[in-house]
């Protein structure tokens, strides 16, 4: 387990003891507690955010449900997590922007969507630094069970002369001793780019992806099953019950908001995410819905305190209290047994319709090969 996480565990269940309450943080840490054993898949995206980059980045933004999905394709049971970190350079808004490593992909995609890409205009760019605090400052898992893995896209090099600064030839040594695969993934032709990308591929143990500066084609594959998806999940999502504090309860909703206005595409994406998983079901990933984590065993009904559960709860009999969440879980199951034979139906059409269309260069479809090659 992951050092900082025990740690975390470790006060927030002293503070369950203390107070006499379970929160949503409490139930997703001691849930994660409970899950040793299954595959654990981590993978952080390194990307450069400056101005060239903005088509790819809006792209990604479709996209990252659907990598995402290449893992539990292949790993239906595995714990996944991922991180982002943003990079541009010194004298732009930042220079780095890191979201550690986390289950919580809907709240990474939320991350994602706020990237903006803008500044640069110049090279070189803040390569080393951003490749640094993937490999040295993210809460990777320790032990020989976890796979790591990195992607470093971008479309320019790295600066070297910048004094007292990490440099990527070591960088990539210390990823190597940790384990972590590290890719190079370039957008558009720069010669310079080209020559580090292939060598930090290489010395990362990876694979140098070269795609067009715009991320290429990304698939939009249409089917003739999106519609009900997106209405059957709404139903599934009318079954989530918010709990916790006041700001807890609001990160969920406004997690279930930010769904609900994604573009058509990815709403179906995220939907077979939910479906396919089988280690652990949540409508939203990161905790926070009392019916997913009652059903996940990852809290207990009686454990929860009234002042953190919902206002149509409080103040319910204990009886009350469980009826209500059964009929919300007997609700949920027999939604997502129809959900699961919509994306059986989904994944047999997009899987024909892709091979009509033959390979693309694009973003998405590099790092759902590669993934597919590097997993097992």
């Amino acid at each position: 387990m992951k050092k900082s996480v025990r740690g975390l565990m470790t006060g927030l269940l002293a503070s369950t003891a203390l107070y006499g309450f379970t929160s949503p943080l409490v139930a997703t840490a001691a849930f994660a507690d409970n899950q040793q054993g299954q595959p654990r898949i981590e993978v952080a995206f390194v990307l450069d955010t400056t101005g060239s980059m903005a088509d790819l980045i809006d792209g990604a933004k479709r996209k990252i449900w659907s990598i995402a999905n290449t893992i539990v394709d292949i790993h239906p049971n595995a714990n996944i997590e991922m991180a982002l970190i943003g990079y541009r350079d010194i004298g732009d808004d930042y220079v780095i922007k890191s979201y550690d490593m986390s289950p919580d992909i809907q709240g990474l995609y939320g991350n994602l969507v706020h990237f903006q890409a803008n500044g640069g205009g110049d090279t070189p760019e803040a390569v080393n630094e951003a490749l640094d605090a993937s490999v040295r400052q993210l809460d990777w898992t320790e032990g020989e069970d976890t796979q790591r893995i990195v992607f470093l896209v971008g479309d320019a090099p790295p600066h070297m002369d910048y004094d007292n600064a990490p440099k990527y030839p070591e960088v990539i040594k210390a990823a190597r001793k940790e384990g972590i695969i590290v890719n190079a993934v370039q957008a558009g032709g720069d010669r310079e780019t080209k020559k580090i990308w292939k060598e930090i591929a290489q010395l990362g143990n990876g694979r140098y992806i070269p795609i067009p500066q715009d991320g290429g084609q990304i698939k939009i594959i249409e089917t003739p099953f999106d519609g009900d998806i997106i209405i059957l999940q709404k139903r599934i999502d009318d079954t989530v019950v918010p709990y916790g504090s006041e700001a807890e309860q609001s990160a969920v909703h406004d997690k279930m908001e930010l769904k609900e206005a994604a573009p058509s595409s990815v709403q179906v994406e995220n939907s077979k995410f939910y479906s396919k998983r089988s280690s652990v079901k949540e409508v939203i990933t990161g905790g926070g819905d009392l019916v997913a984590d009652i059903k996940n065993g990852a809290v207990s009904l009686d454990k929860v305190e009234d002042g953190n559960l919902p206002k149509e709860l409080q103040d319910k009999s204990k009886e009350e209290k469980q009826a209500y969440i059964d009929a919300k879980l007997e609700e949920r199951e027999q939604l997502e047994k129809a959900m699961s034979k919509l994306i059986t139906k989904y994944d047999a059409y997009v899987a024909e319709k892709a091979k009509e269309q033959g390979e693309t260069d694009s973003f998405d479809h590099a790092v759902q090969e590669t993934l597919k090659q590097q997993l097992y």
